[in-house]
């Protein structure tokens, strides 16, 4: 029996050996599909970096946004999530007048009884600003617009800002507001790097 009179034999739209050839050329197509989507999820190796700040004075005000401005330097992907007292690092008016206490911080070069009189965390606060003035140090205001413009997405927690009583408007401009906990989650499970500040 001749091979050609075998091929006769086909249905229409059959390979030599039966085989239904659009129905292999779709599956070929949609395995390529997949394929190249694997490969763009994993040809993207742009780190992403998660911080969660949760302190608002003016000593801890400075590791998240120096970390993240940092970070966006290098091209990572970064969040910051400030909930409770970091509200206040991004609240325009309260920014500005950030207090650093003594108590308790064996670093300051101040002693903890002198540190626990009235008047000290003012102390404190006068002693850490002026440091940072002579080391000619960015303003956390700077901090922040220099982190915005370099593409760090600066969010606000919602129930810390009901809390707080805070409008959006308080924030500087280009501040994410009102980002629930799931949202933060959510960008932490997926980031190289998260932090708690």
């Amino acid at each position: 029996m001749s091979t050609d009179t075998d091929a006769g034999d086909a249905p229409e739209g059959a390979g030599p050996d039966g085989a239904d050839v659009p129905a292999l050329q779709a599956r070929i197509e949609e395995l390529e599909g997949r394929l190249a989507d694997v490969e763009a999820d994993t040809g993207d190796d742009q780190k992403r970096m998660t911080i969660i700040a949760t302190k608002g004075t003016l000593d801890m005000a400075y590791p998240p946004l120096i970390l993240a401005s940092t970070a966006a330097a290098f091209g990572w992907d970064v969040t910051v999530f400030n909930t409770f007292w970091a509200l206040d690092v991004l609240h325009e008016d309260r920014s500005s007048d950030l207090q650093v206490s003594a108590v308790g911080n064996p670093s300051m070069p101040m002693p903890n009884a002198l540190a626990a009189l009235p008047g000290g965390d003012r102390l404190a606060t006068w002693y850490m600003n002026r440091e940072l003035d002579d080391a000619d140090t960015a303003t956390i205001e700077e901090l922040v617009d220099t982190s915005l413009d370099m593409g760090v997405e600066l969010q606000v927690c919602q129930m810390t800002q009901d809390l707080f009583d805070y409008d959006d408007e308080d924030f500087y401009d280009g501040v994410t507001t009102g980002v629930g906990a799931a949202t933060a989650l959510e960008h932490m499970a997926d980031s190289d790097i998260q932090l708690l500040i």
